[in-house]
């Protein structure tokens, strides 16, 4: 039976406020390399990019060692909800999306934890001494190391794990007490200037040359990981940001991912709706949700001025859900920088793209491409909710869905609900 909260008591609950962390969307969207477009090779590349999105949604970098990983491996094509074939002179890719509720029921299925999209934000501090200079990695077009092989390194990294990393923006790049404390790794001066910049924790890393290989020492600050110094090497930036991330991944994880008994079999999204400013809005939105043939349960969570939140169960795909919601031409989709309100640019912005993943192609379709989008295709937004509910918050499986209610729509009679 569907549940709606009476008004009385969703009126009662407590506002919200912004606060560091970031839902991650595309964390089932893939890239990988393929030898071609025979139907082997396709299925060798559902395989590779399964494992990818295995990895990132179970927060375990060893998943595939994991009992019964590999027959789902084997059945990839099963939980792909569409792919592109990339025809490129670097060589061919295949572009994948999968359904977020059947890949983490297979998890489950495999006794699996599951990790949701709503992740801490990390503030890396990085620190690089390369020939006797050390620098600080950036952020912004304008940094100097913008470019270089690692800030490539440690934003591919994070991007392979679906981590959200902000590094600090480039006005901090001169700054030599700064960097210095960085490297001796004393907190009181990096919290400081750290206090505009959206993170839930810090990360202040350190990035050497040890023998013949590169050592990366780090520690965190705050949501209780302070536990003193950690490290990894490596032979190359590449695989030290690899080494890094993975080992932060890997501890966000144990922390927060959902245990496989707890995933249960109906999915529950949060949808945060602006513009509800009448008791008469709420009363239309309820009922429009509560309508759709996918919902099986709606109820309200929290309401702060003219935004409503709302929790949601649903059957099928959430991508089924949002088609569903889309009928209603009220629901207006909020992209992310309408849905925060608009961020300040340099500084609250995390170390990834913040453009809207592409529209997904149909299943089968072929593309020229010369040059590749690259994996994965992520967009970050921060996520609104009260200092009491981010631990909760970050135990939900599912993205959270932004829109704005628009009264004044086509539909003229609640009857067309």
């Amino acid at each position: 039976m569907r549940h709606i909260l009476p008004l009385a008591g969703a009126l009662a609950l407590l506002a919200v406020f912004p606060v560091g962390a970031a839902t991650v969307s595309g964390l089932y969207t893939v890239e990988v390399p393929v030898a071609g477009g025979q139907a082997g090779q396709l299925r060798q590349g559902y395989a590779d990019g399964l494992e990818k999105v295995l990895i990132r949604v179970s927060g375990n970098s060893n998943i595939r060692g994991q009992a019964g990983v590999q027959s789902l491996l084997e059945d990839a094509e099963t939980l792909l909800q569409s792919y592109q074939l990339l025809r490129g002179e670097g060589g061919d890719r295949l572009r994948m999306s999968f359904g977020a509720v059947g890949v983490n029921r297979a998890l489950a299925s495999v006794n699996a934890p599951v990790w949701g999209a709503n992740r801490p934000l990390t503030l890396a501090w990085i620190a690089v001494e390369e020939r006797g200079s050390r620098s600080l990695l950036t952020s912004g077009a304008g940094a100097d190391n913008a470019g270089s092989p690692w800030s490539a390194a440690f934003r591919q990294a994070a991007a392979d794990r679906g981590l959200p990393i902000n590094l600090p923006p480039g006005s901090m790049a001169g700054n030599r007490e700064l960097l210095s404390d960085i490297w001796g790794q004393f907190t009181s001066r990096v919290k400081s200037a750290s206090g505009d910049l959206d993170h839930d924790l810090m990360a202040l890393v350190r990035v050497s040359r040890s023998g013949n290989q590169w050592r990366a020492g780090w520690i965190f600050d705050g949501m209780g990981m302070d536990e003193g110094e950690q490290s990894v090497t490596a032979g190359s930036e590449r695989a030290l940001a690899e080494k890094v991330i993975d080992r932060w991944a890997d501890a966000f994880a144990s922390r927060y991912a959902v245990a496989a008994g707890d995933v249960g079999d109906l999915p529950r999204v949060e949808i945060i709706i602006q513009g509800v400013s009448t008791l008469q809005d709420y009363g239309n939105i309820i009922r429009v949700l509560d309508n759709l043939t996918p919902v099986q349960d709606v109820g309200a969570s929290r309401v702060a001025g003219d935004q409503l939140t709302l929790r949601v169960a649903f059957s099928g795909e959430l991508e089924q859900l949002r088609e569903y919601i889309a009928l209603d031409t009220r629901f207006v989709p909020l992209s992310k920088a309408e849905a925060v309100n608009s961020e300040p640019a340099e500084q609250s912005s995390p170390e990834q793209s913040p453009e809207e993943p592409p529209e997904e192609p149909p299943v089968g379709a072929v593309q020229e491409s010369a040059d590749a989008m690259s994996d994965p295709l992520y967009a970050y937004q921060p996520l609104l909710s009260g200092s009491e509910e981010v631990e909760e918050t970050f135990e939900s499986l599912y993205e959270i869905l932004h829109y704005r209610w628009q009264p004044a729509s086509v539909i003229s009679t609640d009857d067309a609900e």
